[in-house]
């Protein structure tokens, strides 16, 4: 494959990272492409394969196009490729797997879309240029004749990558009336790789953002997840309001866009939860973590339905954390996120003001038994989102809240150490409640374990005697009449 990038134009470096990353799956790469040969057909190395190829990060998933049709791929592909399947066939596509690779390949395309539900009319196409003008960006438009060693680029997607500029390959318009989701995709290439998208694209998005109205739920999802587990999610969601097809993702972050005058002065909400979102990344450990951007990018929506302005020029959002976990629930059901992800992200909303509630330390053990009840198996997240949540450019201020979150911090790992608090349950398991009160399965035994269970949060552990005269009190104020009384 040495003769693979014979172009001068590229930088030396985009091109030595495109021969390391295309010579390590050449040996697949080659293999096929001898098969396509032997059969009379060209196969290419198309799109994101490239792009990455270029960019030194590409994986074990590898795209092809072919002149080949949809049953002659099948037929070159028997006897050789570990698996086959043809889930996307419709399409023009066969998947395969072959030495721990991933391929599909799909036949030229030369899509004709209805423009109204975004369904393309599959029409195969005859020439590599023809497919490589139908795909979203120039960056992915892109090939490699495998045949003939040879880089294939009529749209100069090498040159916008060097620039990191993300254009169409034709106008933008056209792209983005085909298929509204290209859009969303955008902000997540600019999420992603840190591309700029060129003004013309940036002006066609303006123009057609609610043509995403179009595309589904499902889909718009997808896409958005991929913008916020990328390198740069702050920059992907700027693009997204500043276009305003965040209106039709998500409608209440620009919403915290709030209107500051100079006798009402308070944080820009909507620059805050931006800082918070990049603050909250930094605390990352591992690998990106969907639940926590999400809930640090959404965490302040509930400010605009509560802002009230107060005598003397203060504003004040009361409970806009319930508020908001509200809206966060709706907003990510539509959007079918989960129920998991959901969930999550709105407890961590509804949580995220509680920590202020501990002042210099005025909580009480119960209290801070009740903070990791409360948040559960999302108490890691709950605590880099509290720690993320401060943006004060006041030093000592700063300093002050960090100081203080150590110390909570440092009281839940004593507590934990001494009472195993990720799993505080009641002194009395609901059997031993039933035997005690005489009580069949049913709602009242319930609400005894409930009523154990927080005389638990409030008073630690307690000595298996005292719990069951605690119980027995319980339930002589409730009516009921324990065996032996």
């Amino acid at each position: 494959m040495s003769r693979l990038l014979a172009r001068t134009d590229p930088t030396q470096l985009a091109q030595q990272n495109a021969v390391v990353e295309l010579l390590r799956v050449s040996p697949v790469a080659d293999e096929l492409a001898r098969r396509f040969a032997r059969a009379g057909h060209r196969l290419y190395l198309v799109g994101g394969s490239v792009r990455d190829a270029l960019l030194g990060r590409l994986g074990n998933d590898l795209d092809f196009t072919t002149d080949a049709r949809p049953p002659q791929v099948l037929k070159i592909l028997s006897g050789w490729a570990d698996a086959v399947w043809d889930t996307g066939i419709a399409f023009g596509t066969v998947g395969a797997s072959r030495a721990g690779a991933t391929l599909e390949i799909t036949t030229f395309r030369a899509e004709v879309y209805d423009r109204v539900t975004r369904n393309p009319e599959v029409s195969f196409g005859d020439s590599i240029e023809g497919d490589l003008l139908r795909r979203d960006f120039t960056v992915n438009a892109m090939a490699v004749d495998l045949a003939e060693q040879q880089f294939v680029d009529p749209h100069d997607g090498m040159r916008a990558l060097v620039d990191r500029v993300l254009d169409t390959p034709a106008a933008p318009e056209e792209s983005f009336a085909d298929d509204p989701l290209r859009m969303l995709r955008a902000a997540r290439f600019v999420s992603q790789l840190d591309f700029t998208p060129a003004p013309r694209v940036v002006a066609a998005i303006t123009e057609m953002a609610g043509e995403l109205a179009r595309i589904t739920p499902e889909r718009v999802q997808a896409e958005l997840s991929k913008l916020m587990l990328g390198a740069q999610p702050r920059a992907g969601i700027e693009l997204l309001v500043r276009t305003g097809l965040a209106e039709h993702v998500l409608p209440e972050v620009p919403a915290m866009r709030l209107e500051i005058d100079e006798h009402h002065q308070h944080k820009d909400v909507y620059h805050h939860s931006l800082v918070v979102l990049d603050q909250a990344i930094d605390l990352e450990d591992g690998e990106p973590d969907l639940v926590l951007r999400l809930a640090a990018l959404l965490h302040d929506v509930g400010k605009p339905a509560t802002r009230r302005f107060e005598p003397g020029g203060g504003v004040s959002f009361h409970h806009h954390e319930v508020v908001g976990a509200k809206l966060v629930r709706k907003r990510l059901r539509a959007l079918r996120y989960s129920k998991e992800v959901v969930e999550d992200v709105a407890q961590l909303v509804y949580l995220h003001l509680r920590f202020h509630g501990y002042g210099r330390g005025e909580w009480t053990d119960s209290a801070v038994r009740r903070y990791v009840t409360d948040a559960g198996p999302l108490l890691p997240r709950l605590h880099k989102l509290v720690r993320a949540d401060c943006t004060t450019r006041n030093r000592r201020k700063a300093t002050a809240l960090q100081r203080t979150y150590d110390e909570l911090e440092a009281r839940i790992a004593r507590l934990a150490e001494e009472e195993d608090l990720r799993r505080v349950r009641p002194d009395l398991d609901g059997n031993e409640i039933m035997r005690l009160l005489g009580l069949p399965p049913g709602p009242m035994v319930g609400q005894a374990w409930k009523h154990l269970k927080e005389l638990r949060l409030d008073r630690g552990p307690l000595p298996h005697d005292d719990a069951v005269a605690e119980l027995l009190r319980w339930a002589r104020e409730q009516g009921i009449t324990p065996p032996g009384d």
